[in-house]
């Protein structure tokens, strides 16, 4: 058991399946308290079930969609009710749909706005003010290695992942003097039901799929940072060197990846 996590309370956005749902059995395995937020309301309390009959912790479960930016501050004060105290929050709400600029309609683009930023965004203000007052907490918030490397089909969703990495490098600075640690996670594609919005033709993931993270690896490596001065975590590790490399040499990655970036 991580003692670290034992006892603490962690909120998880998005937590009704995927790499959520994942996270919050590893708090769980490590003693932690879990207010857990989703839409879908049945997931969650499945979850609830699950986790209170597997492991001695306390788990809630609060109905949220995270563009109901008026619904949050009431959310947030109900989990400080029910729990006393919030330690982490680990925002991992969040969609993608993958098709070329002109494609993708304005209403598509302003959902990945308003949930991968705008919802982080408004999570992460209920909790930091009251983190600063405590001397402590962590915010881990889940963007992207397309926040690093942008490729085609992925215009939209790359900038909401870009905002979410220059918002959390800023709020990492901010936090740091008040004891509150932010870190933030770059997954490549994870085998989750991400895909049946993001690829609804099925041609990413064919092409990716044996390069596809295990959510289970990921929320792992995820739990196991909770608490620690990690600055980021990035994977696969190939992938993360490929970014650093486009950073680099844009250019020359553009050009030379170009056919290869289109199978997405």
């Amino acid at each position: 058991m991580n003692r670290r996590i034992n006892g603490k309370t962690i909120i998880i956005t998005g937590a009704s399946g995927g790499i959520g749902e994942q996270m919050a059995i590893k708090v769980a395995e490590n003693g932690g308290n879990l207010a857990l937020i989703a839409r879908r309301v049945h997931l969650l309390q499945a979850l609830k079930e699950k986790l209170t009959t597997t492991f001695n912790c306390k788990v809630e479960v609060y109905p949220l969609n995270v563009t109901d930016y008026d619904q949050i501050p009431l959310v947030f004060t109900a989990i400080r009710k029910d729990f006393g105290s919030i330690h982490a929050l680990i925002n991992n709400a969040g969609y993608g749909i993958f098709q070329e600029a002109h494609e993708t309609s304005f209403q598509d683009v302003k959902g990945m706005m308003d949930v991968n930023v705008l919802g982080l965004m408004a999570c992460t203000g209920e909790v930091l003010p009251y983190m600063r007052e405590q001397g402590f907490g962590h915010i881990i918030n889940i963007a992207s290695q397309a926040g690093k490397f942008a490729t085609p089909k992925s215009s939209a969703y790359s900038a909401s992942k870009h905002a979410v990495l220059g918002y959390t490098n800023s709020v990492r600075m901010e936090a740091r003097r008040y004891g509150v640690k932010v870190t933030a996670v770059n997954p490549g594609p994870i085998a989750t039901d991400f895909f049946s919005i993001a690829d609804e033709t099925g041609t990413y993931v064919k092409n990716v799929e044996k390069f596809m993270l295990d959510p289970a690896f990921v929320a792992g490596k995820v739990v196991d940072s909770l608490f620690t001065n990690k600055r980021e975590i990035n994977l696969p590790r190939w992938m993360n060197i490929g970014s650093k490399f486009y950073q680099l040499f844009p250019s020359f990655v553009e050009k030379v990846g170009n056919n290869l970036f289109f199978k997405k």
